[in-house]
């Protein structure tokens, strides 16, 4: 895992999203699942029942991900991260409106964008396949002979 940057991201992303839903939920008492305002976690992050519930999943997508392979963890990333981005420009246009099921804030946006940027370089700027080059000596395919 210490050789991929995609797993490690992966993992270490993972967590952080686990974490982070487990502890939402210590903010979501009594509160609705799909409640528009929610409770606030560390008093900045709005958080309902089910974006909370939404954090571990794909929280615990991340790290079966990433203990799992390069290839896997780097698809995982890509999605994930332009799941964020969505997110992210969603809630732009959601927040203070009824249509903001997942109670976010300008704080959970400004999260939502930061991990998008992580997940997204990670995943299309690390642990691509090596390019197949011919052997020193030979000429390649089609080549004329000398």
């Amino acid at each position: 895992m210490s050789q991929s940057p995609n797993r490690l991201v992966a993992v270490i992303v993972g967590g952080f999203y686990v974490a982070l839903g487990l502890v939402g939920f210590t903010a979501t008492a009594g509160v609705d699942v799909v409640s528009t305002t929610g409770g606030f976690l560390f008093g900045v992050f709005g958080v309902n029942v089910l974006q909370n519930i939404l954090h571990v999943v794909i929280g615990a997508a991340l790290l079966a991900a990433g203990f799992s392979g390069v290839r896997l963890a780097r698809a995982t990333n890509a999605a994930v991260g332009a799941l964020f981005l969505a997110l992210g420009l969603a809630g732009l246009f959601v927040v203070g409106t009824d249509s903001n099921i997942l109670a976010l804030n300008g704080a959970d946006n400004v999260l939502h964008f930061g991990s998008s940027i992580v997940l997204l370089a990670v995943a299309l700027g690390a642990d691509k396949p090596a390019a197949v080059t011919a052997p020193t000596g030979t000429k390649p395919a089609g080549s004329p002979r000398g």
